[in-house]
């Protein structure tokens, strides 16, 4: 048999986020099996080594240090938040190694050491402001988790409401590990102000807490929406149902996304998972950036991760979500920006769209689309 490739896979299962980062391991692994089941890489499988970091920085640094140090894989699959990319990133850089992180994040970061093919902030950020304060209203309340993406997505979106005339009453901060009481006072308080947009950064399980809390308050036009960068379909699965129910979430990727790629993902991932397993946008951007990887393997011929780069960056392909494209100039990736509404069932309606790939700004130079 031939020698394998063997990659990283740094995702957790328990946790915090283990709900989340187990939907983006299966959606690597599917990938891993369509790659090897159509021949390999250059005739080679790919071969997943596994390690579960348990959702804590101290988990991630520690299984991102046996992969590099102990397995003496170059290449790694992982992470979820940031403040998890952020313990592993010095061990990448140290080793000269490279990660593929698929999450949305907060910009304001480059390293040549990382492909990033989540939205940064002027593929989600920019759209989200702009619908928010033309359809919902210009006061706002800001809730997050207490890290690195809740406290900076929150500064940025607090520029976009305050330069389209909005205003933000309150920004509150809690525990990731956060139970749901905390969540109750969030949705009264924010009432109570008169906000009529909660922008949520809570992340984990906390997220099903908060939309909860607000699903039980009153109906009627003193009832904020919520938006979010980060509510997918993996978070409105651990909601009670019909919680979500015209709450909003910018990314670049729903499970209804209308293309032929994605009607085949979400088929061979129920299929492979279960008819009432959920794709969401951290498990799409997972699976398609295993098949860019092995895309740049074949041309390269080599895990050395100045190989691969050299012919990754520039490089794209037809997506789930449409063609995605890595941009030479900063390891990140062009996406279609999208706004979803969800439904009582938990799924998301697009409502909008951006008319064309965004180029990554994850500096946030400019406010544009372009």
């Amino acid at each position: 048999m031939a020698e394998p490739w063997a990659v990283g896979l740094l995702f957790s299962r328990t946790g915090v986020t283990g709900y989340v980062e187990e939907t983006q391991l299966k959606a690597s692994l599917l990938a891993i099996d369509e790659i090897n089941g159509a021949g390999g890489v250059r005739g080679r499988p790919i071969q997943p080594v596994i390690r579960d970091p348990g959702s804590e920085p101290d988990g991630f640094r520690r299984e991102a240090d046996h992969l590099l140090c102990e397995a003496g894989v170059t290449v790694v699959f992982g992470c979820c938040t940031s403040r998890c990319r952020k313990a592993v990133l010095p061990l990448v850089e140290r080793a000269n190694a490279l990660l593929f992180y698929s999450a949305i994040y907060e910009g304001f970061e480059y390293s040549p050491n990382v492909i990033y093919t989540g939205a940064s902030p002027n593929q989600s950020a920019i759209q989200l402001a702009r619908y928010l304060t033309r359809h919902h209203g210009r006061r706002f309340v800001f809730v997050g988790s207490d890290y690195v993406f809740p406290r900076e997505s929150n500064r940025v979106m607090r520029e976009l409401v305050e330069a389209a005339g909005g205003t933000v009453l309150d920004e509150t901060y809690l525990d990731i590990h956060t139970g749901p009481e905390p969540f109750e006072g969030v949705g009264r308080r924010a009432r109570r102000l008169g906000a009529e947009v909660i922008f949520s950064t809570v992340v984990g399980a906390s997220t099903a807490y908060l939309y909860d809390a607000c699903a039980r308050l009153a109906p009627g036009p003193g009832r904020p929406v919520i938006a979010s960068l980060t509510t997918s379909e993996a978070e409105t699965g651990l909601m009670q149902p019909g919680s979500a129910a015209g709450h909003v979430t910018a990314c670049p990727y729903f499970e209804s996304v209308a293309t032929p790629q994605n009607a085949a993902f979400v088929a061979a991932y129920r299929a492979r998972y279960g008819p009432a397993s959920r794709t969401n946008m951290t498990a799409e951007a997972a699976y398609f950036q295993m098949h860019l990887f092995a895309a740049g393997l074949a041309e390269a011929g080599s895990l050395r991760p100045e190989a691969l780069t050299a012919v990754l960056l520039g490089t794209g392909l037809a997506a789930p979500q449409g063609d995605v494209l890595i941009d030479p100039d900063n390891n990140h990736t062009y996406l279609r920006p999208r706004i979803g509404r969800a439904r009582p069932d938990g799924g998301f309606d697009v409502v909008e769209e951006a008319p064309g790939l965004v180029k990554p700004d994850p500096y946030l130079i400019s406010y544009g689309y372009a």
